[in-house]
């Protein structure tokens, strides 16, 4: 039996104002916009890093599926805030110069480029809503 040929195509964030994060992801991370949609007042945004097409991912508002109660999207929006409900993990072969860029806007900063000790070289960020963006070095 042949492997499956599956790819990853689009993983999804939660946000709670298109402006700003069209400002973090295009602007301050260097992502382009494949597509921008709007419905009933809400906006899902496609992003993804430049000469990898088919790698995205949307940015969509929380709690917009109909099946989601009150309580839920209350949960979901404190979950936001306190930046536990969402996160992305990317990389980038010079972290220290992707950090420098970063610490030079207003991006919230978790933590500076730091050795772990499950042997990654990482920094991390918060995106406008709350997602944690991890960012680590390639070797």
């Amino acid at each position: 039996m042949s492997a499956m040929d599956i790819t990853i195509h689009s993983s999804f964030l939660p946000h709670t104002d298109p402006e700003a994060a069209l400002a973090f992801y295009r602007d301050t991370l260097g992502f382009e916009v494949r597509n921008d949609v709007g419905y009933g007042g809400m906006r899902w945004i496609t992003v993804g890093p430049v000469g990898q097409p088919g790698t995205s991912i949307v940015l969509h508002p929380p709690a917009a599926d109909p099946g989601v109660t009150e309580d839920e999207r209350r949960t979901i929006t404190e979950m936001m805030a306190k930046g536990s409900y969402a996160a992305v993990l990317l990389a980038t072969p010079d972290l220290d110069g992707t950090f420098a860029r970063l610490q030079a806007t207003d991006v919230e900063i978790v933590q500076e480029p730091t050795e772990q000790p499950y042997g990654v070289r990482d920094c991390a960020v918060r995106d406008d809503a709350g997602n944690l963006v991890r960012i680590q070095e390639l070797r």
